[in-house]
């Protein structure tokens, strides 16, 4: 997301950030109002109504017409189109994060639950225990996964072999691989989804997926 339009929606929050406005918005979404008709709708003082009416505008969220010595407000229903189709997508509110660190969050998960292998000569890290929250398990499972080579073939007993290395159930750590499908099995043989055009039928998707593949 561009500079400015992130300092549009920002400024879009803060002006709707407010009880009184989010009404006014609301009445000027069914009917134009003079600043004396919000002002009996609302129970408040005239001025008050002006400067929200004021801080509305800003965004161009309302319009202004003359109507003899009265001014008429309604709400701008074609800038809020403008507004959702330029900014409210998912992929512009995804992009807010673009300079964030999405990885920091799995980086400290990996440190709770990895440690040096004192019988390891190659520095190689164990995995104290297998997470019970899904959400961590998915992350050791995918540092896990890293463990093995695209396009490699390996036979069940290679894989406990490599899975052994870093926690002794194994057997646990092989079959929640292939339930989260970060691993496939078929006729026997086991490879690494990651970058293998051979296996690109198959999709990153829940368990039942997975254990499907396991059948």
């Amino acid at each position: 997301m561009r500079k400015e339009q992130f300092q549009t929606l920002l400024q879009f929050f803060k002006v709707l950030a407010d009880e009184s406005r989010l009404k006014i918005v609301g009445i000027l979404a069914n009917q134009e109002c003079s600043v004396e008709e919000l002002a009996a709708l609302m129970q408040l003082k005239e001025p008050t109504v002006s400067h929200h009416l004021a801080r509305l505008k800003e965004v161009n969220l309302v319009t202004m017409r003359p109507d003899g010595n009265s001014r008429l407000y309604q709400l701008d229903s074609e800038a809020l189109e403008n507004i959702r189709k330029e900014i409210f997508t998912p992929g512009k509110i995804a992009s807010l994060i673009e300079h964030i660190d999405t990885e920091a969050w799995e980086s400290k998960v990996l440190n709770s639950y990895l440690e040096s292998n004192p019988n390891s000569l190659e520095g190689v890290q164990r995995l104290k225990e297998i997470p019970v929250s899904r959400k961590k398990r998915l992350v050791i499972l995918k540092w896990l996964s890293s463990k093995f080579e695209p396009g490699v073939e390996y036979s069940e007993k290679m894989v406990h072999e490599i899975l052994s290395c870093y926690h002794p159930d194994y057997v646990t750590l092989q079959r929640e691989l292939i339930n989260y499908n970060l691993m496939q099995k078929k006729d026997g043989i086991y490879r690494s989804w990651r970058k293998d055009p051979m296996w690109n039928e198959v999709e990153l998707g829940d368990e039942s997926q997975g254990r499907s593949l396991n059948t």
